[in-house]
């Protein structure tokens, strides 16, 4: 009786890139009719055929090797990848036919079958501030997290994160947080219970008598400045905020880390881990985050790094440098004399007033006046610049010069110009006139 014993050669995972040879091992007394290699997809319901040998139509045997061994016959066929991607990742199987000893016409079928494990490094990583822009909070404590995203890799990667070179020690977080509040390192502090940074002119207003108040009125919450009249607003160059009430602990934070990864189109994985705790601006101010990536087909770690910095003069431009009565004025952050992480959020007021459209404030990085007026000169323009670092308040004032195309007093307070028909109109009577004595 034939007999036939089909196997393959056991790979270990292997890198994109790499040329891969599988490895079809068979013995047999019986002599060969055929041999197919197949790719299996599908979950092994589609079988893609990648080579054939059939022995009635070949004479070519330079892909095999056969060895004289008793009256057995050793082969090995060899599929050859020169280099491999991700699609090439599954299953694949040999399958071989030989001829019956005791009958042409009856052909015995045999198959074997490997796995090929196709891993990818991954090809970018980052690290991103969550919940940003963000305001900076003097009064009370806030939860900031860092999230690490890597893409790319095959299979998913160790994620971990440093700060200051050192390895962060984090509590597990499986599941994500249905409140920030319900699950903080700390308890939160109301800001009422500070008091230090109620303005000592305020603090002297509430000593005096009477302090010109009408009765019945509300004082203002104790640790939050009253509003203020325009006229005693005081101009400063910058302030950069870096006090901090007695809610600021020294003490090590909490950290919190949850880790996720979800497949991708391409085959690779998108990893996400991310880093939570309770921010202290005093320590963590220029603290050096890293997150650092461990991979079977990366040869070191991959790392991308950040700083945590709070916001410091901001560099302001304003065009036309000369703006005249009419323009359309444009007042821009174009960046800092550091390097800024997270993002900042951008607030701009106008000292003393409300902006040209009538809006108590504007959020972004540009401010757009329109039409400016005369009135608008000497305006002072605050831009609040913070994260949830610190905060700094940077002042630019606008000077408007004459417009020579406008005559003075046409253009109403929003900058447009109104008095153009009454001109002609005053024009067109006075020329009526002299035609008339003439």
């Amino acid at each position: 009786m034939t007999y036939l014993t089909v196997s393959i050669e056991p790979l270990p995972p292997v890198v994109v890139g790499d040329a891969v040879t599988l490895k079809c091992n068979f013995k047999t007394d019986g002599k060969m009719r055929e041999i197919v290699w197949y790719r299996v997809t599908d979950g092994g319901t589609i079988k893609q055929k990648i080579f054939t040998f059939d022995a009635m139509f070949s004479t070519n045997f330079s892909h095999m090797e056969n060895y004289r061994k008793r009256e057995d016959l050793v082969y090995q066929s060899t599929v050859r990848l020169p280099e491999v991607r991700i699609s090439d990742n599954g299953p694949y199987e040999c399958h071989v036919g030989i001829y019956d000893r005791a009958t042409r016409e009856k052909v015995v079928l045999a198959s074997g079958n490997i796995f090929l494990n196709v891993m990818a490094p991954p090809t970018s990583i980052s690290v991103i501030a969550a919940d940003t822009p963000a305001p900076f909070s003097r009064y009370q404590a806030q939860n900031f997290t860092l999230v690490c995203v890597v893409s790319g890799g095959k299979p998913a990667p160790l994620v971990y994160f440093k700060r200051d070179g050192e390895p962060i020690e984090a509590t597990p977080l499986p599941e994500p947080p249905a409140a920030a509040g319900s699950w903080a390192p700390r308890n939160l502090l109301h800001r009422d219970l500070d008091d230090t940074k109620v303005p000592k002119s305020l603090a002297a207003a509430d000593g005096d008598a009477g302090g010109g108040r009408p009765p019945n009125t509300a004082e203002p919450p104790r640790g939050l400045a009253a509003e203020r009249g325009p006229a005693t607003e005081a101009i400063p160059e910058t302030v950069v905020s870096r006090e901090f009430p007695r809610w600021v602990h020294v003490a090590e934070p909490i950290y919190y880390f949850r880790h996720t990864h979800a497949p991708v189109s391409d085959g690779t994985v998108e990893a996400r881990a991310t880093l939570t705790w309770t921010l202290n601006p005093q320590i963590d101010n220029e603290a050096l985050f890293s997150c650092e990536v461990k991979h079977p087909a990366l040869s070191m770690p991959m790392q991308s790094e950040v700083t945590l910095v709070a916001p410091k003069g901001p560099k302001i431009t304003m065009t036309p440098t000369r703006a005249r009565v009419g323009d359309t004025v444009r007042i821009l952050v174009q960046g800092f004399q550091n390097e800024v992480f997270p993002e900042p959020l951008f607030t701009w007021t106008r000292v003393g007033s409300r902006l040209l459209d009538g809006s108590a404030e504007h959020a972004g990085k540009e401010l757009v006046l329109e039409r400016v007026p005369a009135e608008l000169n000497g305006s002072m323009y605050r831009c609040t610049a913070q994260n949830p670092l610190g905060s700094t308040d940077t002042h630019t004032r606008l000077i408007v010069f004459e417009n020579p195309n406008i005559p003075r007093g046409t253009e109403d307070s929003n900058g447009s110009v109104t008095g153009h028909r009454s001109f002609r109109l005053v024009l067109a009577l006075t020329l009526t006139v002299i035609l008339e004595l003439t």
